[in-house]
């Protein structure tokens, strides 16, 4: 069965990719937020099944609105999807509690990611 997912990234080109693909996979999309503020609020109201979040975003970037919504839900699961140094980023992903860290043009390894939570 499809996971529902909040998509956040500031790229509406790559929420549509990203999105695209999670339909492919027959995932469902529970809503689209163009930063980390939106994608707190939404969170909230939506109560999706995983996060993808971007990193750099206006407002609020992706770290904050990761420790955000973890401090209100710290059963959410949230993947970072981002095109930034792996090595650099994947850590601080985990430190704020991710389930994982993907480059948001690997569409396969964010799909097995989405399928093992």
């Amino acid at each position: 069965m499809g996971k529902k997912i909040l998509i956040v990234d500031d790229s509406s080109i790559m929420r549509k990719m990203i999105k695209q693909t999670l339909l492919d996979e027959h995932h469902s999309v529970a809503g689209e937020a163009k930063n980390g503020k939106e994608a707190v609020a939404l969170y909230k109201s939506l109560k999706p099944d995983i996060v993808t979040m971007d990193i750099t975003m206006r407002d609020m970037d992706g770290f904050e609105a990761a420790k955000e919504i973890l401090n209100g839900d710290p059963g959410a699961r949230i993947i970072f999807l981002s095109n930034l140094d792996e090595d650099k980023y994947s850590e601080d992903a985990k430190r704020v509690g991710a389930k994982g860290y993907v480059n948001k043009h690997n569409t396969r390894a964010i799909v097995d990611l989405i399928n093992s939570l």
